[in-house]
């Protein structure tokens, strides 16, 4: 069964971090570019970053520049979301998705979805 599983979803102070992973059963992820996405209650959901299936392309969503950062560890079937100074605008659902080889910004571009972590911002 393929499948991808995100963790690492929680509750954090503004300004603080985490890291959310993605990891796949049933399939190898350095065959696929890997897109991460959010959806705040009330909104639509949206690009936060994607990469590449080499690794040689990431890009970012403006809103979360300079503060997100993507990575894989091909070895641990793995992609990471090294999220830091987080604010309260980034609470959401977080999930990841799959698609072969370079990143497009179409949700419906991408075949295999994980299910989804929260992640909450909050004093």
């Amino acid at each position: 069964q393929l499948q991808l599983v995100e963790s690492g979803g929680g509750l954090v102070q503004p300004g603080g971090s985490l890291r959310l992973s993605c990891t796949a059963s049933g399939f190898t992820l350095d065959l696929y570019a890997i897109g991460w996405f959010r959806q705040a209650p009330g909104k639509e959901r949206e690009g936060v970053s994607c990469m590449s299936t080499s690794g040689g392309s990431t890009n970012y969503a403006d809103s979360v520049k300079g503060r997100f950062t993507i990575s894989r560890d091909n070895a641990k079937n793995t992609v990471y979301l090294h999220m830091n100074s987080l604010k309260p605008e980034d609470t959401a659902v977080y999930s990841c998705a799959a698609r072969p080889i370079v990143c497009r910004t179409g949700e419906d571009e991408y075949n295999y979805w994980g299910q989804g972590t929260q992640v909450t911002v909050s004093s």
